[in-house]
């Protein structure tokens, strides 16, 4: 009798933690909660994007960072497949970011600042927004965004996933070189100090006085540096 109770009490926890599981699984595969201008609808059997607050030093990192940018094609806003290699040639600052992510909006001023101020010396700002087209161009029309955007839902996810990342955290930022070497992978909120010391690396880089792995370690070395200290 004792033995049957066991059983039926293990086969009740067995539904509750089945039924519990299934509705995680149901929230994880629904739309990002909206913090203005919209959202999206993460495609069934993807692992959903996390909009974050997080510092770059808290953030998940990509588990390997490929050296080269992959090729790939995504639409522009007005639905055009577009390919990266559109930019061949031009030290790409390319950024992920989604309507609905508060630090990707944030970021967009300087991101603008950015296209301005470095596109005489060979560098191109691009959005990739993993979001639905409508949103993204009512949301660009909005705030008057200069720099070109390329738009995914799926396919922009796949692009997230051939640079190192599983499960995305938006935002996040590709430096390449001219040549198309990924020197950087930011993840979190860009600022000036950041994406100043980055560039100025890169444009190291594409003169030829560093190699690849050299620019890699004085990024690292000099963001280490700009991050807030934790004592006091």
């Amino acid at each position: 009798m004792n033995d049957r109770a066991f059983q039926l009490a293990g086969a009740v926890l067995v539904v509750i933690v089945g039924v519990w599981a299934g509705g995680r699984i149901h929230s994880a595969l629904r739309a990002p909660a909206n913090t203005g201008g919209g959202g999206i609808s993460t495609p069934v059997g993807a692992s959903p994007p996390i909009p974050s607050d997080l510092t770059d030093e808290s953030a998940p990192q990509p588990a390997k960072i490929p050296d080269r940018l992959p090729r790939f094609s995504l639409s522009n806003l007005e639905g055009k497949s577009t390919p990266i290699d559109t930019w061949s040639g031009k030290s790409l600052v390319i950024n992920f970011w989604a309507t609905w992510c508060a630090p990707c909006r944030r970021e967009i001023p300087l991101l603008e600042g950015l296209s301005g101020e470095w596109a005489d010396r060979g560098v191109q700002v691009l959005g990739i927004a993993v979001d639905h087209r409508d949103q993204v161009a009512s949301y660009a029309r909005q705030l008057k965004i200069g720099y070109p955007l390329l738009i995914g839902e799926q396919d922009a996810l796949d692009v997230a996933s051939s640079l190192g990342f599983d499960s995305p955290v938006f935002p996040f930022t590709v430096f390449t070189d001219r040549r198309g070497e990924v020197v950087a992978l930011f993840v979190g909120e860009l600022h000036q100090p950041q994406a100043a010391l980055i560039l100025s690396v890169v444009q190291n880089l594409n003169q030829g006085r560093i190699a690849l792995q050299e620019a890699r370690r004085s990024i690292a070395d000099g963001l280490q540096k700009l991050r807030p200290s934790k004592s006091g």
